[in-house]
């Protein structure tokens, strides 16, 4: 059992900031060619330079909303790379939302957002991922890993739109991956909760009682770091997960076993 990427093509969404940029800079540093997507070009060149022919990195920026956009960043992978092994929809937003405001659009944009820009990646990536697979029958022909949140089974007053498109990712993970699986393409989805992004450090630094409430609502006490979340997502992208697929891998350090009246998500 191999929980090697070495080798191995990815397209990471939203690789200009916060956790995707850390995913995309974890499988660089195991050996994996990487995509950084991103619609913040200027964020993209500040954290990873100028293109270079030579390296195993690529930025893309484009707004990936657009079906065109995204066509052209999985030509521009197959170019610089010849393929794409993983996918990695990390490109989200968390906005808050009035539950009781009709006119309040936050649940349409996150829908677009968060899930619709999620599947249309999967499926244009899952298409050249059966047509680079040809004729073979056995192992894994490709993986898709997209970030999830415990917001899906807890409840916020302020992040009602967000709940409901991350359960919505949750839905599209698991519906999938059964439509995927003949054709050897795993599906999977990690559900975190706070994760020390560079957002969530801005955050704290605002509110100074934040993180001691997300502590102590988290049995492990304490806030996961970056790369602990992408370690997940390198697990299921890896050889080692070959039998997993449709899974929504929880990681929150238990706060999901409490009371849900906690911290949101973040």
């Amino acid at each position: 059992m191999s929980f090697s990427i070495s080798g191995k093509t990815a397209i990471v969404t939203g690789g200009a900031n916060g956790v995707g940029l850390a995913i995309g800079r974890h499988f660089v540093d195991k050996g994996a060619n990487v995509v950084f997507a991103d619609m913040d070009e200027a964020r993209l060149i500040k954290e990873l330079g100028e293109n270079d022919d030579n390296s195993n990195i690529r930025y893309f920026a484009g707004d990936l909303r657009e079906k065109l956009t995204q066509a052209n960043l999985l030509s521009a992978t197959i170019d610089a790379f010849e393929q794409v092994d993983i996918l990695v929809n990390a490109c989200r937003q968390v906005v808050p939302s009035d539950p009781l405001n009709p006119d309040d659009d936050a649940v349409e944009m996150l829908l677009q957002q968060n899930l619709l820009t999620s599947l249309r990646m999967s499926q244009q990536v899952a298409k050249r991922m059966i047509k680079q697979s040809g004729d073979q029958t056995e192992g894994v022909a490709g993986t898709i890993v997209n970030l999830s949140s415990i917001a899906a089974r807890r409840t916020h007053p302020d992040l009602m739109a967000y709940s409901i498109s991350s359960a919505a990712l949750d839905q599209m993970t698991r519906s999938l991956a059964v439509a995927l699986a003949p054709h050897r393409i795993r599906v999977n989805a990690v559900a975190f909760g706070s994760v020390m992004s560079a957002s969530l450090k801005e955050t704290l630094r605002e509110h100074k009682d934040y993180r001691e409430d997300i502590e102590c609502h988290t049995p492990l006490g304490r806030i996961a770091s970056a790369t602990e979340l992408a370690e997940a997502v390198q697990y299921l992208s890896c050889d080692g997960s070959s039998f997993m697929t449709g899974q929504i891998m929880t990681m929150d350090g238990g706060r999901t076993l409490l009371d849900p009246v906690a911290a949101p998500a973040h």
